[in-house]
């Protein structure tokens, strides 16, 4: 084959120009090496394989965990002339073996496998009777027990360096921090591999996080407001809040679906399946969901309750904006789930050092929540990346946070945990600082103590805030044993005996406006919103008439390019955003006819 990696480009993705470390990454693999690549979601992983596949002798083997992922994978690579395949439980053993005797031909370019199927003798078996040009091993991230996603069956990845030595293996991710990075290399064999780490930055995903007043509430207000008619993921932490959410969000006139492990596979697999082909459908998911979604014009992840780690939260957020395109990843969150996740932490049996890890993974994690600087710097210098500048593109930088000297309401609420002999929940704490008379109070003749009555500055809202913020300071921690009751710790010791002060932020009600809306975040001008329902329209057409998601035709940035840039002819729209020479001739023809009768 004559073609070079930039003509490969070009001409079967449509893509002008390499992104960051992929062209190192490309020639390094097309040269027999081996590599350790991090890139963002969205940053441009899949090109770093597909490339050496198809330009060095024999077939791509890529390594993947999700069904749903190869496939969709899958599609998007035979809509481009390639030929690829998968070979997974849900497909019958006549076309499995029609895809394997392709395999021996020498007729495949990429063929996807999970690491379960992998790891059979037959298929094992069937690699060794092959030419293979390399493996992939994407979402590596799976390989290390200190990551989120741990998948036990990566850990027998480590025989292909026995068995294949002479074969380039890629380990891939979007998420890892040191740790994780560090055992990817080990589990996998990797020491000699070129490390290739990228930005983790998403410059075009607006982060905003704010605290859980009226959760529902405050989403449908976001949704509504910002992304009415979007795709959007919607993440709780329970399967009933799930299902409430979702049908409550149907109720308000938004498009939704559940998604979680006790739905039953058939019916999970048919919401995903409607996610991926439908436009403007919003998943109200557990985490159990996501990881095999593609999907590029999913415009928000919204959060109604507190991820476990950075590294979750990353990679959930991550599934927004993958096309490039305005995003945001909005959250609320509350001193509940602060309490809850820090309890079902402590009741957990694992092991001593991970338990340790996730626990200063959650406290990074409430920190990012109650910074009152750039978040983005924060979530870049958790990932070790260092940036001097603020993003301008989160909520802390688009709406400077107010804070003032909680000091004294500080050492109040610590004094009032001490006081009352450190077992109390943060209501009933509440309840003594405002002075409150209750029967619990009474009995517990907490309405003699010094701190009784002694907080009737804030309301209760504002002392909760208080709280919650000495819970993600580490200055106080909840007892699971004692059903949440607060207790001090020893940092607090500086701050009560008044050798420390505290700088606490003002929490203050958000209101979200529609001149912020996806229309104006996506710059479509008024006079072009019909053309632009068009273009969207024939692209659904399409993808209906082909049983593929709409975004295998082409992404909303390719469709987006199309509307600004109004070509006339089939050379111009060989210069968009996406458009190869195979899509040119399936489809060049159609949109341009669009374009020409719509002007």
């Amino acid at each position: 084959m004559n073609d070079t990696p930039e003509k490969l480009l070009h001409s079967l993705f449509g893509y002008e120009h390499f992104r960051g470390h992929q062209l190192d990454v490309i020639q390094h693999v097309i040269d027999g090496g081996d590599a350790l690549v991090l890139m963002p979601t969205g940053g441009g992983k899949s090109i770093c394989y597909q490339i050496p596949a198809l330009l060095r002798e024999g077939v791509g083997v890529v390594i993947s965990p999700l069904i749903a992922l190869m496939q969709d994978q899958v599609s998007s690579m035979q809509q481009l002339g390639v030929n690829a395949q998968a070979l997974h439980s849900g497909i019958d053993w006549q076309l499995q073996n029609q895809i394997e005797q392709q395999a021996l031909n020498g007729d495949l370019d990429l063929l996807y496998v999970s690491p379960e199927r992998l790891m059979t003798a037959s298929c094992m078996n069937l690699l060794r009777s092959c030419k293979v040009a390399l493996f992939a091993i994407d979402e590596a991230h799976c390989v290390s027990q200190w990551g989120h996603d741990f998948r036990p069956e990566y850990l027998q990845l480590e025989c292909l360096q026995q068995n294949f030595p002479d074969i380039p293996r890629m380990a891939l991710t979007a998420t890892a921090d040191r740790p994780t990075q560090q055992e990817m290399v080990k589990r996998l064999g990797l020491n000699q591999a070129q490390q290739y780490i990228s930005s983790f930055d998403r410059p075009n995903i607006r982060y905003r996080i704010m605290q859980k007043q009226k959760g529902k509430q405050q989403l449908l207000d976001f949704v509504q407001l910002q992304h009415q008619g979007n795709a959007g993921i919607v993440y709780c932490m329970s399967r009933k809040k799930v299902d409430e959410t979702a049908l409550w969000l149907v109720e308000q006139g938004v498009p939704a679906l559940p998604y979680h492990a006790g739905l039953g596979s058939e019916r999970r697999a048919q919401n995903q399946q409607r996610f991926l082909n439908e436009e403007g459908l919003v998943m109200v998911a557990t985490i159990a969901f996501g990881m095999g979604i593609d999907k590029p014009n999913v415009r928000f992840v919204a959060h109604l309750d507190l991820p476990k780690s950075i590294e979750s939260y990353y990679q959930e957020t991550g599934r927004a904006g993958r096309d490039g395109l305005p995003a945001d990843a909005w959250m609320v969150y509350g001193l509940q789930d602060v309490m809850w996740l820090r309890q079902r932490l402590e009741q957990t049996d694992m092991d001593a050092a991970i338990k340790r890890s996730e626990q200063s993974k959650l406290d990074a994690m409430l920190g990012l929540c109650e910074i009152t600087h750039c978040r983005r710097q924060a979530i870049l210098s958790y990932f070790n990346e260092a940036s001097s500048n603020t993003c301008g593109n989160c909520d802390n930088c688009l709406e400077p946070v107010a804070t003032f000297d909680g000091t004294e309401v500080a050492r109040k609420a610590l004094s009032c945990i001490f006081r009352s002999g450190q077992r109390y929940g943060v209501a009933h704490l509440i309840d003594i600082l405002m002075g409150k008379p209750t029967d619990k109070i009474k009995a517990a003749g907490h309405d003699k103590i010094s701190t009784f009555a002694l907080g009737q500055e804030f309301d209760q809202k504002q002392w909760r805030s208080v709280y919650r913020q000495l819970l993600a300071l580490g200055l106080v921690s909840s007892d699971p044993e004692n059903y949440g009751g607060l207790r001090l710790l020893p940092p607090c010791r500086p701050l009560l005996k008044g050798e420390a002060e505290l700088q606490l932020r003002l929490d203050r009600k958000v209101s979200i406006k529609a001149p912020t809306a996806a229309k104006a975040r996506l710059q479509i001008a008024d006079a072009d919103m019909d053309l632009w329902q068009l273009l969207r329209e024939l692209r659904m057409a399409l993808a209906q008439d082909q049983k593929v998601p709409p975004y295998v035709i082409f992404s909303d940035s390719s469709l987006l390019e199309m509307l600004h840039a109004k070509p006339q002819s089939l050379l111009e729209m060989s210069h968009v955003h996406g458009v190869g020479e195979k899509k040119l001739d399936r489809y060049g023809d159609d949109f341009l006819a669009l374009i020409q009768q719509h002007a």
